[in-house]
């Protein structure tokens, strides 16, 4: 039987890529759509068909032997689920953020690379965990969210832009860039954990068994009581969510959200402050998997030194901007921040405990 793939973004393609390397003889025709918009015609050397045109002059009978696997957000598959329908699909099943981590996790360990949480020995040590999850008054309400963990702690980013609160934590207290959230998104968020919770004067050799991060309202890792057992007795330096693949490579995916004379700043500011990372960047441009949501934990010594080096990098690319930072607000700058953190750990994977988990995106 055949398999269709709905959708034909970085969940669609990455689903592609695991069932060829796990199931070689499955036959994967075609992407679907509901309408091409600016969706290439080709991802991962299949087509990418509109579903109207897939499904004109198939009888009941070959559309029963087509088998439609729904690998888009959660939020909008029940929608394509009905569009299916009436189309006269009936043989579909969602890739919900559970199966997709299973699917990640045997891909990823097939093939020897990022290395799932969940292949680690189970540990005895509880970790000191506290991780931030970034709101805004502009949240749209979630109809699914449940409980959250007792070491999860809402933090409104964008706080000093408002006299709403929504959280006890706000971002605009202490040291803080809280007026910069309508270009560094949840990364204002980042900023203010790096200035008040990492750089306090604790001592250094007790920092091993705790950890800080920073997710966001819709989308949190999704940890087991034996995920976080596995941390501190198998040196768990960082955990990040599994890297979304983009077709041809990231390059190519980031002129979609960045401009020309934005990405020749960031470029500029790199070689300026971090000739190192500068001279690494184009082999990490050039292949397909990013680091999205700016999602994190680390260890506290590993996630300051990563503030630090990414803080500064931001600011000078503000200041060469054009029009500099101070005088736009369309988030560019939480774009950049998803690169930056892909080049950073990709360059220091010899060096630190990366591992990956699942990034359960609630609806």
């Amino acid at each position: 039987m055949n398999l269709a793939i709905f959708g034909a973004q970085g969940y669609a393609l990455g689903a592609y890529e695991a069932l060829k390397a796990l199931y070689p003889k499955r036959v994967i025709p075609c992407f679907l759509v509901s309408a091409m918009g600016n969706n290439a015609p080709m991802l991962g050397n299949i087509p990418v068909r509109e579903l109207a045109s897939f499904s004109d002059g198939m009888s009941a009978g070959d559309k029963r032997d087509v088998q439609v696997l729904i690998a888009t957000p959660e939020n909008v598959q029940p929608e394509i689920e009905e569009t299916l329908e009436n189309y006269g699909f009936r043989n579909y099943r969602r890739l919900d953020s559970e199966r997709w981590d299973e699917l990640m996790k045997m891909f990823h360990i097939k093939l020897g690379r990022f290395l799932p949480l969940s292949a680690l020995p189970v540990g005895y040590n509880n970790p000191f965990i506290r991780i931030y999850m970034a709101k805004s008054h502009k949240d749209r309400p979630l109809k699914h969210h449940g409980s959250l963990p007792e070491y999860i702690y809402p933090i409104q980013v964008g706080a000093g832009n408002c006299d709403i609160r929504i959280a006890d934590i706000a971002d605009d207290r202490g040291d803080n860039i809280s007026k910069k959230n309508v270009n560094y998104s949840e990364l204002t968020g980042l900023y203010w954990i790096w200035k008040n919770k990492l750089c306090n004067s604790g001592a250094p050799e007790g920092e091993n068994g705790q950890y800080y991060g920073l997710v966001q309202y819709r989308r949190l890792f999704d940890f087991s009581n034996d995920d976080l057992l596995r941390l501190v007795d198998n040196d768990v330096d960082v955990v990040l969510p599994y890297p979304m693949p983009y077709d041809p490579d990231i390059h190519e995916h980031h002129k979609r959200y960045l401009k020309e004379a934005d990405w020749n700043a960031l470029l500029t500011a790199l070689s300026e402050l971090q000739p190192e990372y500068a001279d690494y960047f184009p082999e990490v441009l050039e292949q397909q998997y990013l680091y999205n949501y700016n999602v994190i934990l680390a260890k506290k010594s590993v996630l300051r030194d990563y503030c630090e080096w990414l803080f500064p990098i931001l600011e000078r690319t503000e200041e060469l901007s054009i029009p500099k930072g101070s005088d736009r607000a369309d988030r560019y700058i939480g774009y950049m921040g998803e690169t930056l953190e892909t080049l950073y750990f990709m360059k220091n994977k010899d060096r630190l405990e990366i591992v990956h988990t699942e990034c359960k995106l609630f609806t």
